[in-house]
């Protein structure tokens, strides 16, 4: 797994890899969403975007790598915006609830893909002249331009949206977790908030995290147990 040269000066990924899970429908997770719900909506209710702190570092990512982030939002703003605007969270699964409750804890675009579904090498780099992939419940995701996960098949993720062909299911039993942000972005927190995914899956959806680490400027990190 590794950071291309195009976007290696402005990126920093907090990864996982979380086996083991069971994947199941079910309302274990939405006390908790319920809660942080509330609490965003007293933190930010009536603030335009721009003016909640936690979001300008996803924009900044995005502003970075020449995307103007009110044209295509980052995917954890696309959450708060919902919520803030009264919208309500639906339940999909255990690890997508996760997923969900922590971009809105972090403020920071969350990747999920089921693991058994990525084919090789990992790169996060920026989108070539006419790639895309399938998004979920939407069409086409366009990544000209843009940052993206690829692997020996083609794209199949990015901090907008995750894409069909590794979609978490009722099928899954193991994850790739990918937390984004800017590469000036603490490494203690990013490595805190990797660990905090990790507690929530395994409370969840059971499974252990044989391997999380950092992917960054200065060199990738990664530990194993």
């Amino acid at each position: 797994m590794r950071l291309a040269e195009d976007v290696r000066p402005v990126l920093c990924v907090g990864l996982a890899a979380i086996d083991g899970i069971v994947v199941e429908t079910g309302d274990s997770v939405r006390p908790e969403i319920v809660i942080r719900t509330a609490a965003l909506r007293e933190l930010y209710g009536g603030l335009l975007p721009s003016e909640i702190a936690p979001l300008q570092e996803a924009r900044t990512l995005y502003k970075s790598v020449g995307i103007q982030p009110t044209r295509t939002r980052p995917s954890s703003e696309a959450l708060l915006r919902r919520i803030l605007k009264g919208g309500e969270l639906y339940a999909i699964n255990n690890a997508v609830d996760v997923c969900n409750l922590a971009s809105l804890e972090f403020l920071l675009p969350i990747g999920l893909y089921d693991l058994s579904r990525i084919r090789g090498d990992v790169t996060f780099r920026l989108g070539r002249a006419g790639e895309e992939y399938p998004g979920i419940r939407k069409g086409p995701v366009h990544l000209t331009g843009r940052l993206g996960l690829f692997d020996d098949e083609g794209p199949f993720g990015s901090p907008t949206s995750d894409s069909l062909r590794t979609a978490v299911t009722g099928d899954t039993d193991s994850l790739l977790v990918a937390v984004m942000a800017t590469s000036s972005y603490p490494r203690a927190r990013m490595r805190e908030h990797v660990a905090r995914f990790v507690d929530l899956t395994t409370t969840h959806c059971g499974g252990r995290a044989p391997c999380t680490g950092l992917l960054h400027t200065s060199r990738d990190s990664r530990s194993s147990d």
